[in-house]
């Protein structure tokens, strides 16, 4: 029997990965245990992931290094299905090792896959630390 795929929201990972309310992050332990045993699957997107980024960042106060674990450890997890894990992981690189902001890393990454190198942007701080995309005004 095909495990049925659900979408996974932002509130549970950081449940999770925060332990901030006890038991909603007990009930998501045991979801994931249920997904890593292949009963279900959790699927996620991007902006799930950019979401968990800045929460981790501006709300918690994680330091970059330890977002970027979270995330790497998310990426990890078995039965769990993440549109695009190749640019998030670009990203989260990135994000900080670099010091881009995660939005602009991931559409840097994202505009690399498309075969794209130049972008127009007013802030163009942000794009400069990344060597194969060139940030300029319009």
């Amino acid at each position: 029997m095909t495990p049925e795929r659900v979408f996974a929201d932002t509130n549970l990972f950081l449940r999770y990965l925060t332990n901030d309310i006890p038991d909603q992050a007990d009930a998501v332990e045991r979801l994931l245990h249920r997904a890593a045993a292949g009963e279900v699957v959790l699927v996620v997107h991007s902006l799930v992931m950019a979401e968990i980024v800045w929460t981790l960042e501006s709300f918690y106060g994680l330091t970059r290094e330890s977002v970027k674990e979270k995330v790497l450890a998310m990426l990890n997890t078995p039965g769990l299905e993440l549109a695009e894990s190749d640019l998030i992981l670009q990203a989260i690189a990135w994000y900080a090792d670099r010091r881009v902001d995660f939005i602009d890393a991931y559409s840097a990454a994202w505009m690399l896959a498309q075969g794209v190198t130049r972008a127009l942007t007013f802030d163009q701080k942000h794009f400069a630390r990344l060597e194969r995309i060139q940030a300029q005004t319009p």
